[in-house]
């Protein structure tokens, strides 16, 4: 069993699509329009053939009551891993992504805590 698509709760599939690709640096994989919405997906540029991210959209009311429950506690929806958590702190500051906590060291791992603009806060993690 594998995991191949992970998906993350977005209050816009255009904005958070801008804000992955231009900001993160993310790749778009699959871009299918299905009806008032898309299956769009996303990868890392390290791994393009990696667990693709799909940006869901927050239709149902119970989803945007979850995901506002989240970001309002400061929990992370998603975890990301960098080899370099100060130079990647430094660069996604400089274009303006606004974190929530800067690089922290907690035991083994540091961590760091963004908002992704589409309603998540998105942690990034060195270990």
């Amino acid at each position: 069993m594998k995991i191949n698509v992970m998906s993350l709760l977005v209050d816009d599939q255009a904005k958070a699509l801008r804000f992955y690709t231009e900001q993160l640096g993310f790749i778009k994989k699959t871009d299918l329009p299905l009806g008032d919405h898309k299956w769009l997906t996303v990868v890392s540029n390290e791994e393009r053939d990696g667990v693709e991210l799909l940006l869901e959209p927050i239709a149902f009311p119970p989803a945007q009551i979850y995901q506002k429950a989240l970001f309002d506690a400061g929990i992370p929806a998603a975890s990301f891993t960098v080899d370099d958590i100060h130079n990647e702190y430094d660069r996604l500051a400089k274009a303006g992504v606004q974190f929530s906590m800067k690089p922290t060291v907690m035991g083994p791992v540091t961590l760091a805590v963004f908002r992704d603009t589409c309603g998540n806060n998105i942690q990034i993690v060195q270990v």
